[in-house]
């Protein structure tokens, strides 16, 4: 069974960057998409950015600019590149596979941004 473990999360100030990375336990077939998804106490789920099989990127509008999603040749690593951190983005953020066959979830890592 595949597995996603995040890690990467902290506290930090505005202004400041964080790093997240996603370890995919092994090599997936059919995979989509893979994303970052983030979560607020009492709001749903939200997409952060998405990266597919071929490279392509898409960003939710509250990071363009500010946010990059990339990933390792192998499809093993994600990885969330925050710059210009606000505290709007203070969440748990989490990493997703989409594959032919279902979604894939990791258990989340927090971000938090205050002064």
């Amino acid at each position: 069974q595949v597995q996603l473990v995040e890690s990467g999360g902290d506290w930090v100030q505005p202004g400041e960057s964080l790093r997240l990375s996603c370890t995919i336990s092994r090599s997936v077939t059919g995979v989509r998409a893979m994303n970052w998804y983030r979560q607020t106490p009492g709001k749903e789920r939200e997409v952060v950015a998405q990266i597919t099989p071929s490279g392509i990127t898409n960003y939710a509008d509250f990071v363009k600019g500010r946010f990059s999603i990339s990933r390792n040749k192998a499809g093993t690593q994600v990885y969330l590149q925050m710059n210009s951190l606000t505290p709007e983005d203070t969440a748990v953020y989490y990493c997703n596979v989409k594959t032919a066959w279902g979604d894939v979830w990791g258990q989340g890592t927090q971000v938090t941004v205050s002064s």
